[in-house]
Parts: C-alpha cells; structure tokens; sequence
C-alpha cells in the first residue's frame, strides 16, 4: 500500500485525475506542459515511466523497515519543496527507500536529513532543526530543496536511463524557480554533474566543461546564480567526519552571503 493521489497528505498535490507519465515520453510531455509549479509537483509525483524504479519504491513501502512497520509509506516519486520563489536552492540526488519514499518529503525521517535540516535551522532558513514526517510543521525560509531523480533506487544507484527519464521534471522546476534563486548549494557529485548537464540543456549559459566537484567550489553563473559544491550529508561522509558541522556551516553561511540573506 502507498499514499494514493488526492488522500490528504500534506506534501501531495495531486489528486485521482493527475494525468500520469508511464514512459519517458510523456514525461517529456506532462513536464513541458504543466502550466504551473503545483502542477509540475502533482504530475511528477505519480510518474510511472521507470518499471525498475516504480517496482521497488513499491516494494519498499509494502516490505517496510521493522521500526516503521505501523506507517504506511508514501512510495511514490518524491517533488521539490520549499519556497516557490527561492533565493537558495539546495540539490540533492535521489531520495532514501525510508526516508522520503516514506515520509513523502525529500531529506525526512533519516540521518542524512538530521544533519540537512540542522544546518538549516542554524542558517536562518528552516524553522525547525528537525524534519521527521510532513506532518511536522517544518518551513523553509526563502529556500527549496530539490532532486535530480524523484523515485528511491536500488542501492542508491539510478541507471543512466532513469537520470535521462527524470531529468525534463527538474528542468521544468528550475524553469519556475531559478529567476529568483542566487545561491545552488549541491550536495554531492552526482548531483553537481546533473545540475550543470541539465541547465545546459536549458540553455542557460555555463561552462563547456562541467567544473570539477569538491567541497567548497564555487561557480559563478554569467547571467544566473553561484553555485557551491558541499559533500552530500550521507551517514558515510557524517559518520567518518569527511562532512562536519562547521563545514556545512561554511557553505549555507556563503549561501547566505550571496542571496543578501544575512539578516535571516
């Protein structure tokens, strides 16, 4: 069982007509005609087009993990969330078999999220320090967070097709979000190739070569925002102490910096 469309959760916009992607065509096509970022939300949270994905977020949701066996799980594509206008985008990779595929909000109910949302909080831009279920009043402050690849893959490894097949659902968002957005902040390698091959297929002026990835890198766009590269807050980067506090710290203090958000 998953949360069905139009169920009333609080993360889904879409209901039991939200016309539904069931290969990368479509996607190509429900992505480029959604006349709004609520509808691009609804639309991609119920695509189908990858078997694989869609057979084991599913999978997920019905096996469950012991200590979540009383929950039912969202088990659909996981949507950008947040501010719809942002002055800060944060971009991660894809969300976790039981965190967002079962909390239906990216970055929630697992440890990777403990360490997104404190530094969050300690920056000014998340109400809370803790994001554990949608239903836990948590905001973020001129700030969204988004996703490269909308459904939990098998061993946190999307194949090269279902990167391809997702990719139109982000580069609509960006579409919509961009204009206001002054600092990327990109969790991860994975991530940071997928934001600059996507908004090159965006048109959006970038360098021929997609920059090298580290912690800390900084790239300034021509006619866009800055974008700051950060180790992704997985528990084997914040277990081994590669990613520290102080060190997100750093990066979402700059994003700040950069989006005049210093008063936050």
């Amino acid at each position: 069982m998953v949360i069905r469309p139009g169920s009333g959760f609080p993360t889904d916009r879409a209901t039991g007509t939200t016309p539904v992607a069931r290969d990368a065509a479509e996607v190509v096509r429900l992505a480029g005609s959604a006349p709004s970022l609520a509808h691009l939300d609804a639309r991609s949270s119920v695509c189908r087009a990858c078997p694989r994905l869609v057979a084991w977020r599913e999978q997920v949701a019905a096996d469950k993990r012991a200590a979540f066996a009383t929950e039912t799980y969202w088990g659909r594509p996981i949507t950008g969330w947040g501010a719809e206008k942002p002055r800060v985008l944060v971009m991660g990779l894809a969300p976790a078999a039981h965190g967002g595929n079962r909390t239906g909000r990216i970055f929630t109910g697992d440890r990777s999220g403990d360490w997104l949302f404190a530094a969050l909080h300690r920056a000014g831009l998340a109400r809370s320090s803790t994001s554990v279920s949608a239903f836990d009043g948590q905001e973020l402050i001129d700030t969204r967070i988004t996703l490269p690849v909308r459904c939990a893959p098998p061993a946190n490894k999307p194949t090269p097709e279902e990167r391809a097949a997702c990719s139109p659902w982000l580069e609509r968002e960006l579409s919509w979000v961009l204009p206001s957005v002054k600092a990327v902040v990109v969790l991860g390698a994975f991530g940071w190739a997928s934001l600059f091959a996507t908004l090159r297929t965006m048109g959006v002026a970038v360098p021929a070569r997609t920059p090298r990835f580290g912690h800390g890198a900084e790239v300034a766009l021509a006619s866009g925002p800055t974008v700051l590269g950060c180790f992704h807050v997985s528990q084997q980067n914040t277990f081994t102490g590669k990613l520290t506090d102080p060190m997100l710290d750093a990066i979402f203090g700059r994003a700040k910096e950069l989006a005049d958000l210093s008063s936050v």
